[in-house]
């Protein structure tokens, strides 16, 4: 079982960055993929990066190509979210969750955060 933690959400201009922490119990963190997801209000919950056991393999979504980076660290049981020229419709309660499958399947995720908001002004 693993039980996550986000941090590192906030308020930030349009523009501006910020960097999303996933902190994990267990001594099995490197045997699952993590992944973020986001859900804006009234609206589905939508995969933006995932990456697997070893970060061998690293999906992320179209709309946050080039400004998103999402890394590993298992020595210290963490995964990030590097977050550059946020824009407002970045808004949304940013979620980590947990799969022993490399898979961008929301379904197929076992284990998640309780979620940090992330508000982007114009």
């Amino acid at each position: 079982q693993v039980h996550l933690v986000e941090s590192g959400g906030g308020l930030v201009q349009a523009g501006g960055s910020l960097r999303l922490s996933c902190a994990a119990s267990g001594h099995t963190f490197s045997s699952y993929t993590i992944a973020w997801f986001r859900q804006a209000p009234g609206k589905e919950r939508e995969l933006v990066a995932a990456i697997s056991r070893s970060a061998g393999n690293v999906y992320r979504a179209d709309s946050v190509k080039g400004r998103f980076t999402i890394s590993r660290d298992n020595a210290k049981n963490t995964v990030y979210l590097q977050m550059n020229s946020l824009k407002p419709e970045d808004t949304a309660v940013y979620y980590c969750a947990a799969s022993k499958a490399y898979t961008m399947e929301v379904y197929e995720y076992d284990y998640w955060g309780q979620g940090t908001q992330v508000t982007v002004s114009s």
